[in-house]
């Protein structure tokens, strides 16, 4: 994956993270700042990476759907089928960038879509598991670990799928 494409893939990642909560908008700010570095252009992808700590609050969502759209990736609306599937991807990734341990991504998975997703469905059953393991039988922790990173790796090269028009929050 060349710099401009990896940078794209992070500020998607970034935008569907900062949508469900997951990061701040100052970090969305980051992002636009380094895939300018990269060599991804735009006027909104500008604008957006001169936002100042103090307005990232207030300008990034208006400015985060231009700039996507300018770079041709998209921005999905909050509590969308698709946007729920690419946050799971989103943290999918940081597990396996190290950001996050199994335990972390099986609870966060869990926590925020419950057995409602069913891409992850797998993650939230796995975050059961391990509330379990304290009661002694069953598997083994890392055993746990290893399935939480084979679906990791299992997320993050599930195709992204493009936005349905029809595509409503939920």
């Amino acid at each position: 994956m060349s710099s401009t494409e990896s940078a794209a893939h992070e500020l998607q990642d970034h935008a569907v993270l900062w949508s469900i909560g997951e990061i701040r908008s100052h970090d969305v700010v980051t992002a636009a700042c380094d895939a300018l570095v990269a060599g991804l252009d735009s006027p909104a992808l500008r604008a957006l990476a001169g936002c100042t700590r103090a307005e990232a609050d207030y300008d990034v969502p208006g400015i985060l759907p231009s700039a996507l759209g300018e770079l041709g990736l998209t921005f999905h609306p909050v509590g969308s089928t698709a946007g729920r599937e690419a946050a799971a991807r989103a943290l999918a990734s940081l597990l396996l960038a190290g950001r996050l341990t199994p335990p972390e991504l099986a609870f966060q998975i869990h926590q925020r879509f419950g057995h409602e997703l069913p891409l992850a469905e797998r993650l939230a059953e796995l975050d059961d598991e391990y509330g379990m393991l304290d009661f002694g039988g069953g598997r083994a922790p890392s055993e746990v670990d290893d399935e939480v990173v084979a679906e990791a790796h299992r997320l993050a090269q599930h195709p992204c799928v493009p936005l349905d028009p029809t595509d409503t929050p939920t």
